[in-house]
């Protein structure tokens, strides 16, 4: 008995540390949903960690992304930070954890466009009704006097924004890179404005994960936040931010590098004063009466 119970000892003792090491966290891939888009160009950065097991789900337009973040389809999103505060102001569990990335906007104009002044009139696209694109051009326009009942804001996929300014349907758009850098390459748009001449420190996608995720795995979800910053550090270098972006979208070098100036991914924290005025604007222009306030949003950051 002695002799046997010499063996059972080590066989319990190898068994318990078998199931230590597959604990809760073990083998628990964290599911990231994503547009691809150059606010995104976290995501694949984060994907090359070897502390962190990430899935990422690639999606086609905002309402399915949302959707999927909703349900617990997916553990975070990188996702318009707007679409997210509505969600959180009707009951449903998200918490935002960190910036997407930081200014990275432009307002983009057809040719004959001189200034704000002559969009009077004209029709302007945004990717969604509630999002900082919407809020960049409304801001744009109220300081050339000109009110939303002058112009007509219609929503459209980003994919298809470039085209419609060279035929014509539209004067201008604001959207996520790197569309707005596709229209000065191709010569059928200029640059009328940067997000950050029009909303200074203005914040537009932010990594988003739901509540779930964050109760059933806090340690996972710590490590997501610390790699997830030192994986934007990691792109403040542009060599390094070109070859990431190559990889992760299907665009032509020069359109790459256009976009890439207009963003970076250096400091990723969501301060209180810049999640207050952004609470600010959106009531001012109606996307949500009751923001969801910092603590209860966005006061999970670390």
């Amino acid at each position: 008995m002695e002799h046997n119970g010499k063996l059972i000892l080590p066989a319990l003792l190898s068994a318990c540390l078998l199931i230590a090491g597959c604990g809760k966290d073990g083998g628990k891939k964290v599911k990231i949903a994503y547009l691809p888009i150059t606010h995104a160009l976290v995501l694949p950065e984060l994907a090359k960690s070897k502390a962190l097991p990430v899935e990422l789900v690639k999606y086609g337009s905002w309402p399915e992304l949302l959707d999927a973040l909703n349900t617990g389809r997916v553990d975070a999103a990188s996702v318009l930070i707007e679409p997210a505060m509505k969600a959180k102001e009707r009951g449903i569990g998200l918490t935002a954890l960190a910036l997407g990335h930081k200014d990275g906007n432009v307002i983009v104009v057809a040719k004959s466009i001189k200034n704000a002044g002559d969009l009077k009139g004209k029709t302007i696209a945004i990717p969604h009704r509630a999002s900082s694109h919407h809020i960049l051009v409304r801001l744009l326009l109220e300081k050339a006097g000109i009110s939303e009942k002058e112009v007509t804001l219609t929503e459209l996929p980003p994919p298809e924004m470039p085209s419609a300014l060279a035929s014509g349907r539209i004067a201008g758009y604001c959207v996520a890179e790197p569309f707005g850098a596709i229209a000065v390459h191709t010569g059928c748009g200029k640059v009328l404005a940067d997000s950050h001449e029009v909303w200074e420190n203005s914040i537009c996608c932010a990594l988003v994960a739901n509540d779930r995720f964050l109760k059933e795995y806090p340690e996972l979800s710590s490590v997501l936040l610390s790699e997830y910053y030192a994986a934007g550090k990691r792109l403040n270098t542009k060599k390094h931010l070109l070859e990431t972006a190559a990889g992760f979208l299907n665009q032509k070098e020069q359109v790459l590098r256009q976009s890439l100036e207009w963003l970076s991914f250096g400091d990723l924290k969501i301060t209180p004063e810049d999640y207050a005025k952004l609470s600010d604007l959106i009531r001012k222009y109606g996307i949500s009466e009751h923001p969801p306030k910092f603590q209860d949003f966005a006061g999970e950051q670390r």
